[in-house]
């Protein structure tokens, strides 16, 4: 998959002021150029026409990187009311619809039988657990330079093998092992 931007170069948050966006025909023309170099890809449009130009600007755009510009799915930047999500899900009823839901943005956090009900069909949490994981590097950090050593911060880590069974580390060691055996 390839998610392709409305917003001219350079790009700005799209949870922040100030941001611009190309002509549709731009836009169009780029996603065109994107589905004629594609195989097997689906092609994402995302739009910051919300908040720059209004809903109905927003959604035309969102029509138009569909129908002539081959986009399969839609992401709308910065949407603050679910009746926005609806307005886009029903101009385009057979397109998949995301909602990007970051943390401390202008979206607020719906929930996700909320976003289907309105015509929400896929979900991002882009910096959830990156912003989780700062914050707990930060405590640990804090920590070191307070106590001089990670041993009273050990208690917030993951034990080595808790984090073998996330990233499934055996299977990787498993299949190097595998691979060895056989040269």
């Amino acid at each position: 998959a390839i998610h392709m931007e409305d917003q001219v170069l350079a790009k700005r948050c799209g949870h922040r002021p100030n941001k611009q966006v190309v002509p549709t025909e731009e836009m169009v023309a780029r996603l065109q150029a994107a589905t004629r170099a594609r195989k097997d890809m689906v092609i994402m449009a995302r739009t910051d026409a919300l908040a720059v130009e209004g809903l109905d600007s927003a959604v035309a755009r969102c029509q138009a990187y569909v129908k002539e510009g081959g986009a399969d799915c839609i992401f709308a930047e910065a949407v603050t009311t679910l009746e926005e999500y609806t307005k886009f899900s029903k101009a385009m009823p057979d397109v998949p619809l995301l909602a990007n839901l970051t943390e401390f943005g202008s979206t607020p956090l719906w929930k996700l039988d909320e976003l289907a009900n309105v015509g929400v069909s896929m979900v991002l949490y882009p910096l959830s657990a990156f912003r989780a994981q700062s914050r707990a590097a930060e405590e640990v950090f804090k920590g070191i330079l307070a106590d001089g050593t990670n041993k009273n911060v050990e208690k917030n880590m993951h034990h080595r093998m808790q984090t073998y069974e996330v990233i499934d580390y055996m299977a990787y060691e498993k299949a190097m092992d595998a691979a060895a055996s056989k040269n």
